[in-house]
């Protein structure tokens, strides 16, 4: 009898997607980092994402894996590095934190070329993370205010089109057809629905 595992990706995409959003709200000058996304950051940003990631061991996934392992210890390193001078440990420079995420930039647009196997809408959201990336390098290098709110509207777009693919491939999954595009290059044939995503 063989196993039908359901598919993590949407969890995955979704911590990602709205724990980025609330953070670029902030960065883009709305409202100021607080509890609750330091508390998103940790349980949906950060476990979810992993849960996710281990999820995608079980199938074989050795993207999604590496893609939601590693995001998923981000936020919880994001939100450690936000805490720790609140409990007396120094904060790491600005010029440092720059290069911080420049490896992140960096890691994210080599991981999105294996994205160019995949659905469209994951590009968009791989191609978007790398962009986010790049911009808060930019600020802390720099200390350019212009830069953390583009970077905060960017990356609010960047959430916005992960939330976008985690919801699409639920409705796809639970109607057996394309309810939301996700940009799959067989969607101009017949199609076909599987485990959540089309393929």
């Amino acid at each position: 009898m063989s196993e039908k595992l359901a598919n993590p990706g949407p969890l995955g995409l979704m911590g990602f997607g709205m724990t980025t959003i609330l953070i670029n709200i902030s960065n883009a000058g709305f409202f100021p980092i607080d509890s609750m996304v330091l508390a998103m950051g940790i349980f949906y940003g950060g476990m979810a994402q992993l849960v996710a990631g281990l999820l995608c061991y079980k199938h074989n996934d050795t993207f999604g894996m590496t893609a939601f392992c590693s995001y998923g210890f981000y936020w919880l390193i994001l939100v450690t590095l936000i805490v720790m001078p609140d409990m007396g440990l120094a904060a790491s420079p600005a010029g440092f934190m720059g290069w911080f995420f420049a490896m992140w930039s960096i890691f994210t647009g080599l991981m999105f070329i294996g994205t160019l196997r995949h659905p469209f809408a994951l590009q968009v959201v791989f191609a978007g993370a790398a962009t986010l990336f790049a911009l808060l390098s930019i600020h802390n290098f720099t200390g350019s205010d212009t830069f953390l709110k583009l970077a905060g509207w960017e990356g609010i777009f960047c959430g916005a089109s992960a939330f976008y693919f985690a919801i699409a491939q639920v409705l796809n999954g639970e109607y057996g057809r394309v309810v939301m595009p996700v940009g799959e290059k067989t969607e101009k044939s017949e199609e076909k629905v599987t485990n959540g995503v089309v393929a």
